[in-house]
Parts: C-alpha cells; structure tokens; sequence
C-alpha cells in the first residue's frame, strides 16, 4: 500500500475509533457485546482483511504498516480488533502461510469481506503454551478424517463459521511433531461450543470451548493437503508469531491512551488548590509511562521493519510482545495510581483498561514463554544442553 493509501486508512480508522468506538466503551463492557452497526461499519472499511493479501479481497498490509493500524485500533477497547482479529491473524495466518492454493482461494475472500468469522483452535485445557501435550485427535476413516477432543478459550468460536482445528494425526510422533490442521466449518455434525466465558476483562470478546465428538471431514480439509500433515505446529509457529508483533502494536495503543487519560486528569483533578499534575510525583509517574509509550512503539516499528524483511520473524515478535505486553501492564497501573480512588471505580476508563491489559500477558504465549523463545534463539543449544 503506497503512504497516501495508507495514511487514508489510518485516518478513517483514527476518526471510526474516537468518534463512534470510543463514546460507547462503557456499554460494551457492560453488555458484553459490541453493536451490530459497529461490527458492519468494520466490515465496510476493510478491517476484516487488513492482512490478508489484496490478490484475495483484503488490504494486504505488511507488518510495519499493520503496526501502525494496530495504534490507532489500541485506543480503544480490545474487543473491537478481536472482532476482527482472528481473520487477519492467527487464523487467517492459517490459511496465508500453509493452505493450499484452493484453500486460500476459496477461504480468505470471505475472510476478508466479513462473510466470514474464522477461530483458531489450539489450546486445550492441558496444552497451552506447551502444545507437546496437545491431546485431540484426528485420525484417517476412509478418505475422511474424523477428530475427537476438545479446546478451551478459543476467540470468536461462538460466531465463528470454520474453526482451523489442531489435532494430533501422528500418535507415535513426540512433542510438537505429528500435529495438523484441519478446516471444520461450523454446523458440522459433532462440533459444539461451550457457554460464553464470563473474563475478568476484555468484554465483547467472545471466547468458549470447542467440543468434538467423532466430527468427520473430508481429506480436503487437511491445511495444506497432503503437504500439511503433520506440520500443523509449524503452521501454528509461524501464526503465533505473525500475531504477537500485531498484540505487541496493539498494547502500544493502548498505552497511548492510558497516557491521555493520565495526562487529562492530572491537569484538571485539584488537590489543595491547584491541579495535581503540579506535583512533582504526580509528573514522575507520568514521565515514566511516556518514555514506557516512547519504547514500545519504537521497538515493534523496528522489529516490524525486520519481520516484513524476513531478516527476524521469531525472536523479534517475542521480545516486542513480552516487552509490550508487560509494559502495557505498567502504564495501566500508574493510571489507575494517577486518577486514586476515582481509578478504581466502574465507568471510569482506565479502570476498564486496568482489567482489559492483564490479558496481554497470558495469550499468544504467555510472557514466561516469550522469555524461553528468546533466550534460545540468543544462546542456541547451549540453552537446551
């Protein structure tokens, strides 16, 4: 996309967010839901294929200019982008990085239009961050394959249309190997969902578990035909990391609005008289959440550019998604200090951003993972010795 294209984008985005997003944070928290007028104005702008490539519907951003979509989406709360999140990312990536040329054909146009709602299906009630565990089956019947096991806290899985399903076609492989992916539309016999999960934040996201019971699929819905099987965690790999410099830009906005929020309060709330912002504390608390803003952004920009180059598109992500993630948490818990007890009051914005940002930490590889990925493409295997 050319830099004025982009900055158009960006632009409507900006004024989408502030001007019809943000008014309405409250009643999205409240009602754990987001308006369906919200849900057809994204789809009408193109942020359900914002990274899926222009050859099949979407916008085809790269990872730098996705960054920056991923600011101004981070300004608000995180179930907007989740909306519309497992399209571009780790579902879609499904598709981008391992589905046959029929696959993407036939998947990722829907994808991007918002036709359809896509869910990636990993994690499992003992196979989180470690997927060497990971218990579902998928086993050949025939031509089919038929699936068994469950999932658990899997986005969007109750308005999900195809749920990309990991599942283990290779019983005697060890760890992560023996692991594919199979495309299960939603409405295939033997495939039910849980009860909405009721989360400590991050309402109007959607997450639930994903049962399967003998669900039986043809051979054309292995990821990748022939080809995929048994890559299903390379898949999966190149997915998490795609979604992780994305969660990293994501946290980075965020951060940039609880920046707002402080900076605001702290110029109109008195104390003795005068604004608090006039002590000196107050200004402490306020410079280090800036310069925190000031890293974040420079580090996933930077480690964006890389990624896009294909020079680093592991340890990159990891350190801007562990560092990001975990700064995020520091910005939302000086905002919550700055505004004192009005902080820590429902309806109260960063009140709601203090719950919402906790999450970071945990999806798309917890920070302990993220230290692991990094530290073994640092020390090689010196680290596995």
């Amino acid at each position: 996309m050319d830099a004025a294209d982009l900055t158009d984008v960006l632009s409507a985005v900006r004024t989408f967010v502030r001007a019809e997003v943000v008014p309405i944070e409250e009643q999205i928290d409240a009602n754990d839901e987001i308006p369906a007028s919200v849900i057809a104005a994204c789809k009408d702008m193109g942020l359900y294929g914002f990274a899926i490539p222009e050859s099949y519907g979407g916008l085809g951003l790269t990872m730098h200019e996705e960054a920056q979509l991923a600011f101004e989406l981070g300004w608000t709360t995180p179930a907007l982008r989740s909306l519309f999140g497992t399209n571009n990312g780790i579902a879609g990536q499904v598709l981008i990085k391992g589905g046959s040329e029929e696959q993407k054909a036939s998947w990722l146009p829907r994808l991007a239009s918002g036709e359809v709602t896509a869910s990636f299906g990993l994690t499992e009630a003992d196979a989180g961050s470690d997927p060497s565990t990971l218990a579902t089956t998928a086993r050949r019947d025939g031509s089919d394959w038929v699936l068994n096991g469950s999932k658990r806290y899997i986005t969007n899985a109750l308005v999900a249309d195809v749920v990309m399903v990991f599942a283990r076609t290779n019983p005697d492989a060890v760890g992560n190997r023996g692991i594919s992916t199979f495309l299960v539309p939603a409405g295939t016999p033997g495939m039910t969902f849980g009860a909405r999960d009721h989360k400590m934040g991050q309402m109007g996201t959607w997450t639930s578990d994903v049962y399967l019971d003998d669900v039986r699929v043809p051979a054309e819905a292995l990821v990748g035909g022939e080809d995929g099987l048994d890559v299903g965690f390379q898949i999966a790999a190149k997915c998490l990391a795609h979604g992780r410099a994305h969660i990293a830009a994501l946290c980075v906005g965020m951060a940039g609005r609880l920046v707002h929020e402080s900076v605001e309060f702290a110029k109109t709330r008195e104390q003795g008289g005068k604004p608090i912002a006039s002590f000196q504390l107050i200004q402490g608390l306020i410079a280090d959440s800036v310069t925190d803003h000031y890293a974040g952004r420079a580090l996933i920009l930077d480690v964006a550019r890389a990624y896009d180059a294909g020079t680093d598109t592991v340890q990159g992500p990891s350190a801007a998604k562990y560092f990001c993630s975990e700064m995020v948490g520091r910005v939302a818990d000086r905002a919550v200090q700055v505004h004192g007890g009005a902080g820590y009051i429902r309806g109260v914005a960063v009140e709601r951003f203090y719950r919402d940002a906790r999450l970071f930490r945990i999806y798309e590889g917890t920070s302990q993972i993220q230290q692991v990925i990094i530290a073994r493409q640092s020390l090689g295997k010196a680290a596995r010795a």
